[in-house]
């Protein structure tokens, strides 16, 4: 107890320091609004208050392109993938020629559908959207590939698994998530096999 008033008595009676530099009190508030300091601590201490706004704004349309570029290019390679696939499944060669014209098809359509999903992705009604899809797309392809004709199989099915690979991939992971484990159901109820 006699140490505590000792060491209290002894750290009231120190001298205070004088600063190195001597600043007026003009000059440190300059100082301080110059750098923000205010307004950092304020926005920290007060984030509701800020000038943020919820509302993003649209990107440019250079910007736009480009995000768009990044899902049309894999997309179609994924496209051509499958149809070289479908046509290998059912002993097919196809050519080049064959490959290229259906190319030429289905290249602009997919990148008008994936510009403008992944233009308005955030929109609740695009999410939507994209997830009635994908219920109609992924069914449909499971039961062509089970009791399709090989001609149909052939034609249509590197489009529905390109478009619902799409689907899933820009779907928010819950509905993503919903959408395979109501197809799952589907096909295990239908009893529609996935591996042929």
């Amino acid at each position: 107890m006699a140490k505590r008033r000792q060491t209290t008595q002894a750290a009231q009676t120190t001298p205070t320091q004088k600063p190195i530099v001597e600043i007026s009190e003009d000059e440190q508030w300059r100082l301080i609004e110059q750098t923000g300091v205010l307004r950092k601590i304020s926005d920290i201490q007060n984030p509701g208050d800020s000038e943020i706004t919820d509302d993003v704004e649209p990107l440019p349309l250079a910007d736009e392109i480009f995000n768009a570029v990044v899902y049309i290019i894999p997309s179609t390679f994924f496209l051509i993938m499958m149809d070289i696939l479908i046509h290998q499944q059912y002993a097919k060669k196809p050519t080049a020629g064959e490959v290229a014209g259906r190319l030429v098809t289905n290249f602009p359509i997919l990148s008008i559908f994936v510009f403008y999903t992944t233009r308005h992705k955030a929109n609740p009604r695009m999410q939507l959207a994209l997830f009635i899809l994908s219920l109609g797309v992924g069914p449909r392809m499971i039961w062509l590939i089970n009791r399709g004709s090989w001609l149909v199989n052939m034609r249509q099915c590197p489009q529905f698994a390109t478009i619902w690979l799409y689907t899933v991939v820009q779907l928010k992971l819950n509905w993503a998530v919903l959408a395979l484990v109501m197809i799952g159901t589907w096909a295990w109820f239908t009893e529609m096999k996935l591996v042929l």
